[in-house]
């Protein structure tokens, strides 16, 4: 509130909870009250994204003219259910998965695997390696890696937009996921050109924008220099004016469009305490599980890489003193993790960067590399924030007991 500039850093993770969004509203109004958006280095941020996409042309990229929104769609935070679920009708019957590792990946794990075993389900996976949902593929079509295909590489940390050109050329018969569609759409019969684009014609199209941040920036520049900088002043301040993306252009303490979607208009909180819609499982699953990404992994990736598994440990369930001390657990003893999604048996590790009533254990370890077939996921919840669509993994608890 008295040092200027202040900022507030929102990286990933705070909106993984069942009230994460009014979490992101509430202290995004924090700079607007002490002005903190006025100075050079102050206000809120959560990464570069916010500069470097908006000014992509993605309308050109996603062609929303195109878009049959009477097609359902579904949330992947509950593809679980999707799969398994007799209220969904149709049912879904094929299912292609590139670019993703859902049976390792998506909450409620256990579901996500009862509906990937599937006898009914054509299930296609392009991919670089046997990953847990390739194990479930009924095909498995071979996938290039970033060092054998031409993209653009937006950042999360810094204001330069790089181009990526192949390294080498790909191997055997592995295509790119844009190279699939396009050999799909030929064996499909379908004649639209759109569908037909080369890499080097999506570039062009994500970079043909009136936006001035872009103003410049073409794929025959970037191939001649491998990376532009955004059109960004030294110092850019971009709300120092206001001018917010917002209806009134103002910051909204108070935001009818939110009023409008039957959300709270204002900034609010939840004590977890004091929320009783989890209908009691509290107290059957007293203790908060937070399941953070490993250090040696990228999300799902790598987990398969033995050099890499070395280098992360075996894994383990951190738990504060006065929680293992009440269930009579130390260190290094191994401990059965459990809900009434499913349970992880791995050793605990008794420390003090819990807090009481939280355990936190990694989550990119895949199930089928790890001691009982299971990993973190099997315990997460698929409910759904309150606005945003994202899923609300951190609202997970478990209860935690010395495994024989």
């Amino acid at each position: 509130a008295t040092t200027k500039p202040s900022l507030i850093r929102l990286l990933i993770g705070l909106e993984h909870n069942r009230n994460g969004a009014m979490m992101f509203r509430t202290i995004a109004c924090l700079p607007v009250l002490t002005g903190a958006w006025r100075d050079r280095g102050g206000g809120l941020t959560r990464s570069a994204h916010a500069a470097t996409l908006p000014a992509l042309n993605l309308r050109g990229l996603t062609r929303s003219d195109l878009e049959d929104t009477s097609i359902r769609s579904i949330n992947m935070a509950q593809i679980g259910a999707a799969l398994t679920s007799p209220a969904l009708k149709p049912p879904i019957k094929a299912m292609i998965v590139c670019g993703s590792n859902p049976a390792v990946m998506a909450p409620n794990q256990q579901l996500v695997l009862e509906g990937l075993r599937r006898e009914d389900l054509l299930l296609v996976v392009h991919e670089l390696f046997l990953t847990d949902t390739a194990r479930h593929a009924d095909y498995v079509l071979p996938a290039t890696s970033q060092i054998e295909q031409l993209d653009i590489v937006p950042s999360w940390g810094h204001f330069y937009l790089p181009l990526n050109e192949p390294a080498i050329p790909p191997l055997g018969e592995a295509v790119s996921n844009t190279e699939l569609f396009r050999r799909l759409s030929k064996c499909m019969g379908f004649t639209d050109e759109y569908l037909y684009e080369s890499d080097e014609q999506l570039i062009e199209t994500a970079l043909r924008t009136d936006n001035t941040l872009l103003q410049g920036v073409t794929l025959e520049r970037l191939r001649k220099e491998s990376w532009l900088r955004l059109n960004l002043p030294d110092d850019w301040r971009p709300f120092a004016a206001g001018d917010f993306p917002t209806p009134s252009g103002k910051a909204e303490l108070y935001s009818e469009s939110l009023q409008d979607r039957g959300l709270d208009p204002l900034p609010a909180h939840t004590s977890r305490r004091a929320d009783n819609s989890d209908g009691g499982r509290r107290k059957t699953y007293p203790l908060m599980l937070i399941t953070g990404k490993s250090l040696h992994f990228l999300n799902t990736s790598y987990a398969h890489s033995s050099r890499h598994r070395k280098a992360e440990g075996e894994p383990a369930l951190e738990i504060h003193p006065a929680d293992a001390e009440a269930r009579q657990l130390k260190s290094h003893d191994r401990v059965r993790v459990f809900n009434e999604r499913g349970e992880v048996t791995l050793r605990c590790s008794v420390s003090d960067r819990t807090r009481p009533g939280v355990v936190a254990m990694p989550f990119g370890w895949w199930a089928s590399l790890s001691e009982d077939g299971r990993s973190a996921n099997s315990l997460t919840t698929d409910e759904l924030a309150d606005w945003g669509g994202t899923g609300a993994l951190y609202d997970t608890y478990v209860e935690v007991e010395g495994a024989n």
